[in-house]
């Protein structure tokens, strides 16, 4: 039995009626179910394509971010790079200044040393530089007071015997109260006070290496037989005691007991350190030197052995 499908459509013109067969009402159903699923798929695939578009918007935004984090990075290696490059500007800088104040040292002391390594140099200059102060420290050197020399080493008529002696000393114009200084660091040796006989009021001091200072005609002392003083101290006052025309300070040095010229030692600094070693024959400088670089080098051993002890402290 066959089927059909009665359609009507009503409108302003009337009402149309139309007959549909089993076959026109399967192909509509096909159709119809085509055009449903077309449209499933499109919908589908609409919905895919918006997901991966929100997918990709995310994406571009942690792109972004990562962007922005990687120029801020940049940013700051490049200020490092430039504080790097600063801080070697800096470092070279120093490092030349370093070396041209190592060679003036170098040439100070009257020694080249180029051939070897920066650290050997410094320690050399810095031996070198610490035994002339350990030196200058030891052996009387500078005047003892301010004031004229007004009478030198050498064989003179006393101003009040009026006979030729042997002048052992120097002696300084100076008026009665002027201070007094040690040359060097040392050991009083002897404090002895006489008002008229002789040298008046009598101060020894014993310095390093068998060298003594000793000061006449004072008029008191600062410090007493046994104490230890450091070189600048004040030690005396200048004055009128013993045997002298007027207020003066008379001044000697003494090797092993034997009186020696005290005006390469008056003239004697660590600008003109060479010129002792011209001017006083009298001691053995060499072995003096050699003594003193073994102690500055043993020290600065010692020194540079303590030092990691107190860090780690």
């Amino acid at each position: 039995m066959s089927q059909s499908l009665a359609v009507t459509i009503s409108g302003v013109k009337g009402t149309s009626h139309f007959k549909l067969t089993n076959k026109a009402v399967v192909r509509l159903k096909v159709v119809f179910s085509i055009m449903l699923l077309a449209l499933g798929i499109v919908t589908t695939g609409i919905i895919y394509l918006l997901d991966e578009l929100d997918l990709t918007k995310e994406q571009q935004a942690l792109l972004k971010l990562e962007s922005i984090n990687l120029s801020e990075q940049l940013q700051k290696y490049q200020q490092l790079k430039e504080e790097l490059e600063g801080d070697i500007s800096v470092k070279e800088s120093e490092l030349q200044s370093v070396t041209n104040r190592l060679n003036g040292i170098e040439t100070f002391l009257g020694e080249t040393n180029e051939s070897l390594d920066m650290d050997s140099r410094l320690d050399i200059a810095a031996i070198n530089t610490a035994v002339r102060r350990a030196i200058l420290t030891q052996v009387p050197n500078g005047a003892p007071v301010k004031g004229r020399i007004s009478s030198s080493f050498g064989g003179r008529v006393h101003p009040v015997t009026k006979k030729r002696t042997m002048h052992r000393g120097l002696d300084f114009a100076v008026n009665t109260g002027t201070p007094i200084y040690a040359p060097a660091d040392g050991v009083v040796q002897v404090v002895r006070k006489s008002q008229t006989k002789g040298s008046g009021n009598f101060l020894r001091l014993s310095h390093g290496f068998g060298i003594t200072s000793s000061y006449s005609h004072l008029k008191s002392f600062k410090v007493r037989t046994g104490q230890f003083i450091k070189k600048g101290e004040l030690v005396a006052y200048s004055g009128n005691s013993g045997l002298t025309s007027g207020p003066h300070l008379h001044y000697e040095i003494r090797f092993v007991g034997r009186a020696i010229d005290p005006r390469p030692f008056v003239d004697w600094n660590i600008d003109n350190f060479e010129s002792i070693f011209k001017n006083q024959k009298g001691i053995q400088w060499d072995s003096l030197v050699q003594n003193v670089e073994r102690q500055v080098s043993t020290a600065l051993q010692l020194s540079s052995l303590r030092e990691p002890a107190s860090l780690d402290n």
